[in-house]
C-alpha cells in the first residue's frame, strides 16, 4: 500500500511540474507576442488616420481623413498631377458628414455624408462633394455621383505644411470655413447653415 501512495505521489508530481513548464513557455511565449506588439505600435504610420470636427450654430460637420506627409517631396505638381482627381487624403477617401443643409458658393449641400475629392491646378482647385464616401482612394470616383462642385483659388507660402491638415473654423453661429492646408499650399471655403 505504501508503495502504491508512493508511485501515485510520484506520477503526480511529474504532472504538475510538466504543467509549470507549459505555463512557464506560455508565459514566454506571450511575453514575446505582446513585446512584439508594442514594437509594432512604436512605428509611426506614415500617413496617420485623423479626423477635426466641429459645431457651427446647431450644425456638427465632421471630417474624417488620412493626413500623409510631404517626406522632401513636391506633392501638387509632382506626387499629385495638376488636373487630376484627388482623394484630398491618403488611402481611403477623405470623407466629410453634416447635420444640417449648408450653403456653399451658392449651392446646396444637403445634410449627409460625401466623399471629398479635389482637382489641384496652379491657379484653380475644383472641390467635389461625392455621394460614394467609402471607397479607397478615387479607384471607385465617379462624376456622376457628384452632388456640388465649386472652384476655389489655392493660395501659397514659403513654410512647408509636413502633414495635411484639415480645420473647420467658425465665422459666427451661422456661418463656417473648412481649410485644406498640405506642403505649401492651402485652400478654404466658407459655408452657411441653413435654416
Amino acid at each position: 500500500m505504501k508503495k502504491l501512495t508512493l508511485l501515485i505521489a510520484i506520477a503526480l508530481l511529474i504532472v504538475s511540474c510538466k504543467n509549470e513548464k507549459t505555463t512557464s513557455e506560455e508565459q514566454k511565449h506571450n511575453h514575446n507576442v505582446s513585446t512584439e506588439k508594442v514594437e509594432q505600435s512604436k512605428k509611426k504610420p506614415l500617413s496617420p488616420h485623423t479626423e477635426t470636427m466641429a459645431m457651427i450654430g446647431d450644425a456638427h460637420i465632421h471630417i474624417d481623413y488620412s493626413s500623409p506627409g510631404v517626406r522632401d517631396r513636391i506633392i501638387f505638381g509632382g506626387l499629385l498631377a495638376y488636373d487630376q482627381v484627388w482623394q484630398a487624403g491618403a488611402h481611403m477617401a477623405t470623407w466629410i458628414e453634416t447635420n444640417k443643409d449648408l450653403r456653399i458658393k451658392g449651392k446646396t449641400l444637403p445634410a449627409g455624408k460625401y466623399g471629398f475629392f479635389t482637382i489641384p491646378s496652379k491657379d484653380e482647385w475644383t472641390i467635389i462633394f461625392n455621394s460614394n464616401w467609402e471607397q479607397h482612394g478615387k479607384d471607385e470616383y465617379d462624376e456622376k455621383d457628384d452632388v456640388i462642385r465649386f472652384k476655389v483659388k489655392p493660395t501659397f507660402s514659403e513654410e512647408i505644411k509636413e502633414h495635411l491638415e484639415y480645420k473647420v473654423d467658425k465665422v459666427d453661429d451661422a456661418e463656417g470655413k473648412i481649410n485644406l492646408s498640405w506642403e505649401k499650399v492651402s485652400i478654404d471655403f466658407n459655408f452657411k447653415v441653413e435654416q
